[in-house]
């Protein structure tokens, strides 16, 4: 007599998560970036991630960030998707530091800035008095040469800063002095996004922020922000601000020599400053690039890859690019910092 089927024998064989992704790190030594390869193909990224969201969280943290690679990601929209998933809070580009294109709902192009030059390795918006915890990029199109994005792990570079000059930024923090118009950097209405002169001078009110117009078109700005912060789940202490960036140093030498020989140092795009505003010397800055240049980790962009940082532990950056690039950004988990 033949056995009928039952409901138990019809129950199909569950499917383990390594038939699905392979595992992997950037740097296995260091313990840094975790990569989450697809093995099949047409893997949704956002179904995956909102079925394994407590283990990205812990990786976000632990290894600073996560690759997914091989996911079914063919544009802006589903970009954005897998992003809310995890982190479903979007936000706008305020107080801007480059120019950006809007591509979708809070969803950025990368820095539109020169192909030809290095984006030194920063956290996202470390000058600003609030910042997002996390930040995620798109490789749209991946770059024809070169135009990988440099990461580093901050615990690693903190670490390797004397401690001397950790101990002269926390004396007073840094002190970011910029200069808006339309020769020289952004507008005031791009950096803050509006028309409107009392929305500008509202949003420097709320942040501590002093403010000088020069005339219609012109504006300086001056505020002190933190040097280091902790982390607000592990509490460790971090290198986190935009000094080696801003500082006039970084230009490339003949065009700080033309715009300090045309507008002189206080009409500078931007410059950093101790936070008493006394000068920071070349070689301290040239210490702190340095020891970000020592644990500068590499990957080459491929099409539909999605990175997610921690941007407290985590810096990206820019190396030189030829040909076509598109990568875009979008950031989440707004940190607002209380000194």
């Amino acid at each position: 007599m033949s056995t009928p089927f039952t409901a138990t024998r019809l129950r199909p064989r569950p499917v383990s998560s390594a038939e699905w992704v392979r595992e992997s790190l950037l740097d296995a030594e260091q313990g840094y970036l975790k990569i989450v390869e697809a093995r099949r193909p047409g893997l949704a990224l956002d179904a995956w991630i909102a079925g394994h969201r407590a283990e990205l969280e812990t990786a976000l943290v632990e290894q600073g960030g996560v690759l997914f690679r091989g996911f079914a990601v063919a544009d802006a929209s589903a970009f954005s998707a897998a992003v809310q998933a995890l982190s479903p809070n979007l936000l706008d580009y305020l107080e801007r530091a480059a120019a950006r294109q809007e591509v979708a709902h809070r969803v950025f192009t990368s820095t539109e800035f020169s192909p030809d030059g290095w984006i030194p390795m920063h956290h996202e918006m470390s000058y600003s008095h609030n910042w997002p915890s996390r930040i995620h990029f798109y490789c749209d199109v991946p770059p024809a040469a070169q135009g990988r994005t440099p990461l580093a792990d901050e615990r690693r570079v903190t670490a390797r800063i004397p401690e001397a000059i950790r101990q002269r930024f926390l004396e007073g923090g840094v002190c970011y002095v910029r200069n808006y118009g339309p020769e020289i950097d952004l507008t005031w209405q791009e950096g803050f996004q509006t028309q409107r002169r009392e929305e500008v001078e509202a949003y420097c009110r709320q942040t501590g922020t002093a403010w000088t117009w020069l005339d219609d078109q012109h504006l300086n700005t001056r505020q002190v922000r933190q040097a280091m912060v902790r982390h607000p789940v592990t509490g460790e202490h971090l290198w986190f601000n935009h000094a080696h960036m801003f500082h006039v140093s970084n230009m490339p030498p003949a065009l700080s020599r033309a715009l300090l020989d045309d507008v002189g140092e206080a009409g500078l795009p931007r410059n950093a400053y101790y936070g008493d505003g006394s000068p920071i010397e070349p070689e301290t800055l040239e210490t702190i690039r340095a020891a970000y240049r020592s644990e500068m980790r590499l990957f080459d962009w491929r099409q539909g890859d999605v990175l997610m940082l921690d941007n407290f532990i985590s810096v990206h950056g820019r190396e030189p690019f030829s040909g076509a690039r598109r990568i875009l950004v979008t950031m989440t988990d707004l940190h607002v910092h209380r000194t």
